[in-house]
């Protein structure tokens, strides 16, 4: 079959054992179905994988129009956020436990791949949040996440205290651990972990739910993505904020953490015959028990 795509980038957890050998042996595969192929920088660095060009994600998103990710979901998430604005779409392989959103197990990838190489593929786009710290009206930090922005209590401190504003309209103070603001991509991750629901990625919301409330009615709520959803620091010590795994330490009162909906989305590639609620059977077990 003709491929689909000219130019592959291959992107590796590359603590994992054996990494090195497994991309090689995805790039020689791929290169035999006719694509070009090359390693992300950090990945082609600490693997010692030589003979392919070593690209930066800036470069994937200019010469590569597919990322194919070997690890779980964090290293997936890790290279959506960087790809996302460039369009390029990712397609994720697990070694181990197949995930939310890397379903092609590494024992099988030559049989999944192929045809997905050749344009038969299920294609899913996810939204992504963008968001900034804002102090004495400047931004000290800005980020993006495809899982979710956490604000919480420093790691020694009691509860912070939050006031919530949805678009012009406040909304709550909240007292609690801390606050999680997620797509549907992350709902399914602390979120969940949290008491909050699980949206389906064709829903154009967030969930915002609160982390341990002091207050037992302050629940979860679904919200349209539409709105920008403003969290300023009242009180508390220490309270940090977290882009997916990047973070920003010791916010100051009067710090307002703003989180909007990007106008950049993840293109995540499937196998064919791929199902949200399948994986979602497969993950949380709700077929156990069941012969």
């Amino acid at each position: 079959m003709p491929s689909r795509f000219r130019h592959a980038a291959l992107v590796g957890k590359y603590q994992a054992h054996g990494m090195r050998g497994v991309l090689d042996d995805i790039a020689q595969f791929l290169e035999r179905q006719g694509v070009e192929v090359s390693i992300e920088a950090e990945t082609a660095l600490a693997t010692g994988l030589a003979g392919y060009p070593a690209l930066t994600p800036r470069d994937i998103g200019a010469r590569c129009d597919l990322a194919i990710v070997v690890g779980g979901d964090g290293t997936m998430l890790g290279m959506a956020r960087q790809l996302a604005r460039h369009g390029v779409p990712l397609v994720g392989i697990n070694q181990g436990r197949l995930g939310f959103i890397t379903d092609v197990p590494v024992k099988a990838f030559q049989e999944t791949l192929a045809p997905m190489i050749a344009g038969d593929y299920e294609e899913e786009h996810r939204a992504l949040l963008e968001g900034a710290v804002w102090r004495d009206g400047r931004a000290i930090y800005e980020g993006f996440a495809v899982n979710d922005v956490v604000v919480s209590r420093g790691g020694t401190s009691s509860m912070v205290e939050l006031k919530i504003d949805i678009g012009e309209q406040f909304v709550a103070n909240l007292r609690a651990d801390g606050v999680i603001i997620a797509g549907p991509t992350g709902s399914t991750a602390y979120a969940l972990s949290a008491g909050g629901p699980i949206l389906h990625p064709g829903i154009a919301g967030w969930v915002l739910v609160p982390i341990a409330p002091h207050d037992l009615s302050n629940r979860p709520i679904v919200l349209p993505d539409s709105v920008e959803v403003s969290i300023e620091i009242v009180a508390g010590r220490d309270a940090s904020v977290n882009f997916d795994m990047q973070s920003l330490a010791s916010l100051l009162h009067g710090d307002r953490i703003a989180v909007r909906r990007s106008a950049h989305q993840v293109r995540f590639l499937h196998p064919l015959g791929w199902s949200y609620y399948a994986t979602l059977r497969r993950k949380l077990h709700w077929n156990a028990g069941t012969a």
